[in-house]
């Protein structure tokens, strides 16, 4: 797998050629706020290495999804969302959703989220 896609908006986003508001950042992630977002927390968790979603990473890069889903966490915890609950949710395809096609995690909270979503 390329390590980085040069048409991909988040590569240049991971690369610092397109500006986004980071609040966290690690050696192979790093959580944006989404620019349209869905719940008063949305936020982006992304690996920096270049996967076009949830599926490929998980053949190629064992140990990522756990580090995501971990740094996700720490998002929760940072804006407050943790203990009354956050819904994290990786669309994998144009059908489920997906428009940026480099897997991305999307950490929501702060409001009720109902089920079944969509």
């Amino acid at each position: 797998m390329a390590r980085t896609a040069s048409d991909c908006l988040f590569c240049k986003i991971v690369a610092g050629e397109v500006p986004a508001e980071i609040v966290r950042s690690t050696e192979r992630t790093i959580a944006i706020r989404d620019i349209n977002p869905q719940a008063p927390t949305h936020v982006l968790m992304i690996p920096r290495d270049h996967y076009p979603d949830a599926g490929a990473v998980g053949r190629a890069d064992a140990g990522l999804m756990d580090e995501m889903a971990r740094e996700a966490h720490e998002v929760a915890v940072a804006e407050g969302v943790a203990d009354t609950g956050y819904r994290l949710v990786f669309n994998t395809g144009a059908g489920a959703g997906q428009t940026v096609f480099h897997v991305h995690g999307h950490v929501l909270g702060g409001r009720g989220l109902e089920w079944p979503p969509g």
